[in-house]
This record gives C-alpha cells, sequence and structure tokens, in this order.
C-alpha cells in the first residue's frame, strides 16, 4: 500500500527485454534500506525490486503491466515519480492507493492559473464513473483531489510545490498518464452493483 504523496524522482536509466521488461532506475532512496522483494510505487505502480545497486534498483514488469499502464513509453532518461510502500506508522498524506493501475488517462489541456497549473484530463468511460468532485484520484502515483468533472473528462491543479516535487511540472497536453481510481469509490460502486 502507499498514499500517493511522492518521495523522489527517479530516472530510468537502463531498459531490457528479457522475457519480462527489466528497468534500472536511479534513485536518491538509501538502497542499503532496500530489501530484494521490496515494493515500490513507480509512476504510480507497483514494482517488485529485483537487483539494487548503490544508486539504483532494477525492476521487472511483465506484459500485462506495459499492456495497461503508460510503462511502454519510457525511454533511458525519463523521470519517474517514486514511492516506497507504507509502514505501519506512517503518516496517511494523501489517500489510500494500491499501486494497481486502473489503466490511463489522456491530459487534454494545461494552462496556468496564477502560480498553479490546471490540467485536464480525459478518462475511459469505464473508468470516469469512478471520479466525482472532490474525490481522489492517483495519477502518475501522486495523491490527487478532483476538481470537477465533466462527462469523461476531469480537471486537476498542480501547486508549485507538486510540480517541482514530482514530474507534474513537465506535464503536456497529449501525455498519458497511470490512472488508479479511489479505492472506496471501487467499492461503493461494487456495493451497488450488488443491491
Amino acid at each position: 500500500m502507499f498514499t500517493g504523496i511522492i518521495s523522489d524522482i527517479g530516472e530510468v536509466r537502463e531498459l531490457e527485454q528479457r522475457g519480462d521488461l527489466r528497468a534500472r532506475i536511479a534513485t536518491g532512496y538509501d538502497t542499503g534500506t532496500i530489501d530484494i522483494g521490496a515494493s515500490i510505487a513507480c509512476d504510480g505502480v507497483c514494482l517488485t525490486v529485483v537487483a539494487l545497486g548503490g544508486d539504483w534498483f532494477d525492476v521487472q514488469i511483465s506484459a500485462e503491466t506495459v499492456s495497461k499502464t503508460n510503462l511502454a513509453a519510457w525511454s533511458v532518461g525519463y523521470r519517474v515519480n517514486l514511492e516506497r510502500a507504507l509502514k505501519v506508522g506512517d503518516e496517511l498524506g494523501g489517500h489510500i492507493v494500491s499501486g494497481h493501475v486502473d489503466g490511463q488517462a489522456e491530459v487534454i489541456s494545461v494552462r496556468q492559473e496564477g502560480d498553479s497549473t490546471r490540467v485536464v484530463l480525459r478518462a475511459a468511460k469505464p473508468l470516469a464513473r469512478f471520479i466525482a468532485p472532490k474525490g481522489s484520484v492517483a495519477l502518475n502515483g501522486t495523491s490527487l483531489t478532483v476538481n470537477e468533472v465533466d462527462g469523461c473528462d476531469f480537471g486537476i491543479n498542480f501547486i508549485p510545490h507538486t510540480k517541482v516535487a514530482t514530474t507534474w511540472g513537465d506535464v503536456q497536453e497529449g501525455d498519458r498518464v497511470n490512472l488508479e481510481i479511489d479505492t472506496l469509490a471501487r467499492y461503493v460502486a461494487r456495493l451497488t452493483e450488488m443491491s
């Protein structure tokens, strides 16, 4: 489990197809405190650490994960939002994020509003029904509050801190981002279907 509070920006150093895709990610984390088998959310995707070095870790990514996320667009030099798994007693500053991406959203527009950046995204219809005004979503692993919803489109504001502490300062129209809907919304919808 994660909180959607990004704690490092990594960079893809190597990509290799070895049956599954294997990625080496440079990090500012103290890799001496990371165990082989640990989970790290990489752009919101919960991935397992399979090797470690002084300032990097490797993850193995299945074809299923590549097909459901934006990881197919990764290239050497690509910047990645990182978050280590939540530990008992950690502050829950965002919302409960599983790292199990539901699909992708497309950035439709980006515009400045004062010091903040207003981004409108479009989700696939089956996922859009779970997105509500003032609800939470995780986009590329970042816990965010939805401002408004119009059909399949929804708006997010990024304050200056978020743009510096995550990769959201690089956002452009046409980008495809990993979308995880709020766990609570998922269960409420399922309970409603069963009644």
